[in-house]
């Protein structure tokens, strides 16, 4: 009977560790997914806003959210890249920044044109030093990629990067050109409706294509 007393206090107490480690990981599960809406729809918003430094204040908020509530594996993978993500976040940190303290709303303007930057190096510095990006996102799922699988994803690696210049660009085009409330449509909406279509496209083409080549390929 001792003996099950001394037990059952450090069951308890074990159980109590892991409710208490679920609880925070469902916290933070919750604040990450609200603050990956929180972006866009601040910057869908800003434009109803005469004072650009408090959505600067917000900003610089959202990006040091996303780094505390990043878990699981896929921010474990990301985070391997200490360096580079560290340089992206200053960028960003930095530019958040600026904005509070000159309250410049052509600064505030460009914010979407430099998040796409950040993307851009984070994604080519992969094609660089390997494994590519779409790579790590893979393996995942699967540890043993073929090789034909490594090819595909650094050339969906590639699209993403040439999609994240490129929407970069256009980004720092209606920054400069385009009114308030056009610019914060696209870089608030339509941005990532792009993101959203090339998602599904790249779906569709690996499933229609690159999968039953791949499954031919092993048959012969």
């Amino acid at each position: 009977m001792p003996a099950t007393r001394s037990r059952t206090p450090a069951v308890e107490q074990r159980a109590a560790g892991a409710s208490s480690t679920a609880g925070r990981h469902w916290v933070k599960a919750v604040v990450q997914v609200l603050v990956k809406l929180a972006y866009p729809a601040l910057i869908l918003c800003a434009w109803r806003w005469d004072t650009p430094r408090y959505v600067g204040c917000m900003l610089f908020a959202i990006l040091w959210l996303q780094r505390w509530a990043g878990s699981g594996p896929v921010a474990t993978s990301l985070r391997r890249l200490s360096a580079i993500d560290w340089t992206v976040v200053g960028l960003l940190s930095c530019a958040s920044a600026a904005i509070v303290f000159t309250n410049s709303e052509l600064l505030l303007r460009l914010y979407p044109s430099l998040v796409n930057l950040g993307l851009l190096i984070a994604f080519g510095a992969t094609l660089v030093r390997g494994p590519s990006m779409i790579e790590k996102f893979a393996r995942l799922g699967k540890a043993d990629l073929p090789p034909g699988a490594v090819r595909h994803t650094r050339r969906v690696t590639q699209v993403w990067c040439g999609f994240f210049l490129l929407n970069g660009a256009f980004s720092a085009y209606t920054a400069l050109y385009w009114s308030r409330a056009n610019w914060s449509l696209y870089n608030g909406a339509l941005a990532y409706l792009l993101i959203g279509v090339l998602l599904i496209a790249e779906v569709v083409w690996r499933y229609l294509v690159v999968l039953p080549r791949a499954a031919r390929s092993e048959a012969a």
